[in-house]
């Protein structure tokens, strides 16, 4: 088993490990491993579950492989619902509404985020002929939910995570883009699904007509190119709304002949057809290094079990609503991803920024993308293909049955990267030594793992209290050059290499990828805007920019010296967003009821 560091036992005690009614717990991280792994490997045939278990076990006490929070807090519980990740239909009319407001508040208590699009809600304003008023619009609807999330907080159920999703040509987007420039909407994130119409009309300086939902019909003309540098504006103020370019969500979507997709998960990375959802897991890269390179079989092997462990996840989960186990089970959605890169280019001695690790990315997930997708079509050879299969877009390409309609995801990790004591999903380093705060006001100071050991090959520990001091390496007097190179922090890495980073690994994932877009305190809102166009380009399918010290106060802190209660992954104060807790400039983020 692999040595868990103070901050993982810690979180690990506070959210994950069994306590009994007076609230002591019951459990060590041994105890949760064999919980967890003897609860998934009960999908397996009666003679095989042993093995399995045995298997399982040992990937996730080896910090090699780690499912999502739900299933790590739920499995062999009473309850066990073990997903992260759904989306419910938001339709226009009051008794629908409500329906999706009741639905989400037993997902969140189950342990699960939720995303929704309010974008078939008629705009303010608008006629309600059963009672002659007028509509309220979505963002008053939105508020809705944001009270009902925060109110079943208050009475003692785990908090909630919501996605709000708007289309950019509903006539009500400019009140959505600024509807978190205030106060307001703490358990929501925002994002405005983009159309590839109205990017291009944007790049052009077209017009662009925002449309009534019921009917279609142009509702207004506005300039394509100043509705973008609303947007912009709005996140360059408060780090939102996030971007969705969902035409391009769409033309990836494997099962159009059950529904379109509409809304993404609380993190962004994760679009899910109406009452569906999704399980996730995350390979810690880190742990794949050997000798200075990529343990290619190890990872191999380590990918076809993390796609075997998500698949018995979804045949023993206890979904919290039969509509959402009738389409999970239909699609058998699963999401395995990376994290720990940033760890691993440090041990590969490659610069985050550099070319190198562009052309590292996309070889890495490339071959992760093709060993997920033969391990799921393994399983559907030994257990039997998605039922969706024979009438789904794999299909109709020709391509081999899967057991699973998209088997690759990259989520943030933040709870996660911190149980396996690695750098969240594929975000650079935040520092290289900072304070992190556990769960439960514990402080710790840390330093990356590698530093020590480096300065002393190249003889330079004498800069160890200095590095210790600034949390990072370049530009520091007396740091050696190699040190600089290869210990690159978030705000060393210029945002375009941020978004390119994300497109590398998004051209290898099914659905989405998580990354945060960090820009420096003095961008301009046509940085912001710069950084969706190129998202767009290159072929993402959403975006998350944030700029340095946007919200109040929010401390970043490099060094020894961080601010309490901040972020456990690297010191800073957490922002509190959509029912999550961020940290923007490392990319950490926990969602309680969803990581």
């Amino acid at each position: 088993m692999a040595r868990l560091t103070d901050n993982a036992r810690a979180v690990l005690a506070r959210r994950y490990l069994l306590r009994d009614d007076a609230g002591a717990v019951l459990e060590e991280p041994e105890g949760l491993w064999r919980r967890v792994a003897t609860a998934l490997a009960a999908a397996e045939e009666p003679g095989e579950r042993s093995r399995w278990a045995e298997r399982f076990e040992a990937r996730m006490a080896g910090l090699e492989l780690l499912p999502n929070s739900p299933t790590l807090m739920n499995a062999g519980r009473a309850g066990g619902q073990l997903a992260a990740c759904f989306v419910l239909p938001v339709d226009d009319d009051l008794a629908s509404i409500f329906d999706a407001l009741k639905w989400a508040a037993l997902i969140h208590q189950s342990g699960g985020g939720t995303g929704f699009s309010f974008s078939r809600l008629r705009p303010k304003g608008d006629l309600v002929r059963t009672t002659h008023g007028v509509a309220s619009g979505p963002v008053s609807f939105i508020r809705v939910f944001d009270a009902a999330t925060e109110t079943i907080k208050q009475g003692g159920v785990r908090r909630g995570a919501n996605m709000a999703v708007l289309g950019v040509e509903h006539p009500d987007v400019l009140e959505f883009v600024d509807a978190k420039r205030g106060p307001g909407l703490e358990n929501f994130n925002i994002s405005v699904a983009a159309s590839d119409a109205f990017m291009r009309a944007a790049q052009r300086g077209e017009p662009f007509a925002l449309r009534h939902p019921r009917s279609g019909a142009p509702a207004v003309e506005v300039s394509a190119r100043e509705l973008l540098d609303r947007i912009a504006g709005a996140a360059w103020a408060s780090g939102e709304p996030g971007l969705v370019f969902l035409d391009r969500v769409e033309a990836a979507n494997p099962t159009p002949d059950l529904a379109r997709f509409e809304a993404v998960n609380p993190c962004g990375e994760q679009p899910l057809l109406p009452f569906e959802a999704c399980t996730l897991g995350s390979i810690n890269l880190g742990r794949f290094a050997r000798g200075g390179a990529v343990d290619w079989d190890g990872l191999a092997a380590c990918v076809r079990d993390g796609v075997r462990l998500l698949d018995d996840v979804l045949t023993v989960n206890v979904w919290p609503l039969p509509q959402i186990a009738a389409v999970s089970a239909r699609n058998r959605k699963i999401g395995l991803g990376v994290m720990g890169w940033a760890d691993l280019l440090v041990q590969l001695g490659v610069a985050y920024d550099a070319p190198a690790a562009l052309a590292l990315a996309d070889e890495l997930m490339g071959f992760v993308q093709r060993e997920a997708h033969a391990a799921s079509e393994a399983l559907a050879a030994e257990r039997g293909p998605f039922p969706g299969f024979a009438t789904s877009a794999l299909a109709r390409a020709g391509g081999r049955p899967r057991r699973n309609a998209t088997v690759t995801t990259i989520a943030p990790t933040g709870t996660l990267s911190v149980i396996a004591g690695c750098s969240s999903g594929v975000e650079p380093l935040f520092a290289v030594a900072y304070v992190r705060h556990a769960l439960g006001g514990v402080s710790l100071e840390e330093e990356h793992p590698e530093l020590l050991g480096r300065l002393r090959a190249l003889g330079a520990e004498a800069a160890l209290p200095r590095l210790l001091a600034n949390g990072r390496a370049r530009g520091v007097p007396g740091v050696p050059e190699e040190i600089q190179r290869v210990f690159a922090t978030a705000h060393d890495v210029a945002p375009e290499v941020h978004v390119r980073m994300q497109a590398a690994f998004q051209r290898h994932v099914d659905n989405g990828v998580s990354k945060t877009i960090n820009l420096p305190r003095e961008a301009t809102v046509e940085s912001v805007r710069r950084a969706y166009e190129l998202a767009f380009e290159l072929g993402c399918k959403g975006i998350t920019v944030y700029r340095d010290g946007t919200r109040e106060g929010q401390v970043l802190t490099h060094g020894v010296a961080a601010a309490p209660n901040g972020c456990p992954q690297c010191g800073g104060l957490l922002t509190r967003s959509g029912g999550c807790e961020t940290c923007q400039a490392c990319g950490y983020a926990t969602c309680e009821t969803t990581e």
